[in-house]
């Protein structure tokens, strides 16, 4: 009975994605943590994600989520050397030349999250599979596919090609994602391991686990893992690119030390899931500190 009514509620919100952004924020926010949804106080990190979806519209967002557009950014605020390299951007799938491309590859698309095609060998590509899937992806919009999150809404639907990243002795990037606060670093969050093991935990900025996770998570990092030794530096940079944001997350790869910009996310995991203990929830959402709107104003629109 309890799955037929979760199955009926996650049919209603999908035929929602079209509402009004408040009435939807409540809707998605209620269905994924059981709880009320206050976009007048919002309290805890996750209400607080849904409040930025809904009012905190600075045109620079679109710009800053898109995986092509944001490069320009990242060389002006820290400079092109912390760029992954890149073979082409692509409006069709049939502008994609494999033949042109090296016999290691990744192609992303630019206007969503997590459509990912890694090439570690050119000759067991499927090109038509392949293109059909670039198809597939530039028909989706982030904004509808997920929770309104509105910095995607007007984002280009591209592709593109970048050099296939890997360290010595691992068969996986680590990823280093670093929780921003008005510029300021608190707290990161490391993932290893994604093709086959795939495991994430918390740490401060000296390294070590923080006591809490994402509730939904599958498996937590419980091994002492090795620091990487440009720590202070990714941090420092991560700051650099967070500057004026109440809040933004800002990954970076470390390939043999070198740091390697990834992505700034303004909507971790769309603001679906909590942390546990729940305790969490409002330390952590004390961090982001929301402009104000002032009287009679629905959006805030600059930084």
């Amino acid at each position: 009975m309890v799955n037929k009514l979760r199955k009926f509620s996650l049919r209603f919100l999908r035929k929602m994605r079209h509402s009004p952004p408040k009435l939807y924020a409540h809707f998605l926010y209620e269905y994924y943590t059981g709880k009320r949804l206050n976009l007048e106080n919002p309290v805890e990190f996750n209400e607080k994600i849904q409040w930025y979806k809904v009012f905190y519209h600075p045109k620079i967002l679109n710009k800053l989520v898109d995986k092509f557009a944001v490069r320009a950014y990242v060389e002006e605020k820290i400079g092109e050397k912390y760029l992954n390299e890149i073979y082409g951007v692509y409006e069709r799938p049939e502008e994609v030349a494999f033949k042109d491309l090296p016999s290691q590859f990744v192609v992303k698309a630019t206007h969503t999250s997590s459509h990912n095609l890694i090439v570690t060998d050119k000759k067991k590509v499927d090109t038509n599979a392949a293109n059909k899937l670039f198809k597939k992806w530039l028909g989706k919009n982030q904004y509808y596919r997920t929770g309104q999150e509105w910095a995607y809404k007007d984002v280009k639907p591209r592709l593109i090609a970048e050099k296939y990243l890997k360290e010595d002795e691992r068969s996986s990037l680590i990823d280093y994602k670093f929780y921003c606060f008005d510029g300021v670093a608190k707290f990161l969050e490391v993932h290893l391991d994604r093709t086959d093991n795939h495991k994430r935990g918390f740490f401060d900025l000296e390294f070590k686990p923080l006591p809490f996770r994402y509730v939904s998570i599958e498996k937590s990092i419980t091994d002492e893992i090795e620091e990487p030794s440009n720590l202070d530096e990714m941090k420092r940079l991560s700051e650099i690119l967070a500057d004026k944001f109440p809040y933004v997350r800002v990954d970076f790869y470390s390939i043999n030390g070198k740091a390697i910009f990834g992505e700034m996310t303004f909507y971790p995991s769309d603001g679906r899931k909590d942390f546990t203990p729940d305790k969490y929830n409002k330390i952590i959402g004390e961090y982001m500190k929301l402009p104000k709107l002032k009287k009679g104003q629905k959006l805030i629109t600059e930084l």
